[in-house]
């Protein structure tokens, strides 16, 4: 027996992830995105231009490795607030899909506030290490600017992650309320629940 072309098909539909908070975050996501492709671009401009320097010149740019790096940290950074935003963060699928809609709704929200909780230890204790380099006027190694320049942006991207966090775990928990899934009798339709 079939099902009509306008009614998915129950076998090859995928089931749903209740802990995915449908609604679309406030802040756009393009902010990510376009740093993604500017940090992006600037590492493939800065190897590139490194490498053409040391293969005509046997010489290389003495900054490129620390600006690289640099460049790689905030990166990462920057793709986990895009994946704690549009709620792709890792987690352990066998307790996250596991049990009834409102167990894995739960867990989600849960996941959201330690993730936003670790973020802001993360940027209490950098600011913290900011501080520190700036009255002890620590450079870096390689090219001697002040340590700081790096530094400062860790506590700025950690505070964006968290900052994502909470607006997941917002949404969240709208999701949960209009659903109306608060009842314990709703359960996953997968075998053995």
């Amino acid at each position: 027996m079939s099902a009509s072309p306008h009614e998915p098909d129950p076998d090859r539909t995928p089931p749903a992830d209740p802990a995915a908070a449908e609604a679309k975050p406030r802040v756009p996501l393009a902010i990510e995105d376009w740093l993604t492709v500017v940090v992006m671009a600037l590492l493939a401009l800065i190897t590139f231009a490194n490498v053409l320097v040391r293969y005509f010149s046997s010489q290389s740019f003495a900054w490129t490795e620390e600006v690289s790096i640099f460049l790689m940290i905030v990166l990462a950074l920057v793709a986990g607030s895009a994946a704690v935003a549009r709620n792709r963060h890792i987690r352990i699928e066998f307790f996250a899909d596991a049990g009834p809609a409102r167990r894995r709704r739960r867990l989600a929200r849960f996941a959201s506030a330690m993730t936003a909780l670790l973020f802001l230890l993360l940027a209490f204790l950098s600011m913290r290490m900011v501080y520190d380099d700036i009255r002890f006027e620590e450079t870096s190694p390689g090219i001697g600017v002040p340590q700081w320049w790096y530094s400062i942006w860790l506590p700025v991207f950690a505070l964006a992650i968290a900052g994502r966090a909470i607006g997941l775990f917002i949404r969240q928990g709208r999701e949960l309320v209009s659903d109306g899934t608060h009842h314990d009798s709703e359960r996953d339709p997968s075998p053995g629940a």
